[in-house]
């Protein structure tokens, strides 16, 4: 499992920002912060309804404004494929 964080963070790090609405679970846990229960809190959250905006974060449990500030600029809330917004 550490090994898929270090490529995770790896991959953040080379290739820049993750969309949170299709950045698998690994992807995530490459943003500071995120451990393996908020990268699945994100993904259960996005399944039901897609983020319209990287603001939209604050509405899954564990994250917060400080989460945001740290990784504002790594983040971008994509295209949703096949959920409502």
């Amino acid at each position: 499992m550490k090994i898929l964080a270090i490529i995770a963070l790896v991959t953040t790090l080379l290739f820049g920002v993750v969309d949170i609405n299709s950045a698998s679970k690994s992807e995530l846990m490459g943003l500071k912060g995120i451990g393996p229960k908020k990268a699945d809190a994100i993904i259960k959250h996005r399944r039901g309804k897609c983020f319209k905006t990287v603001a939209g974060l604050r509405d899954v449990k564990g994250i917060g404004p400080k989460f945001l500030e740290k990784n504002r600029k790594n983040l971008k809330a994509g295209k949703c494929r096949g959920r409502r917004q």
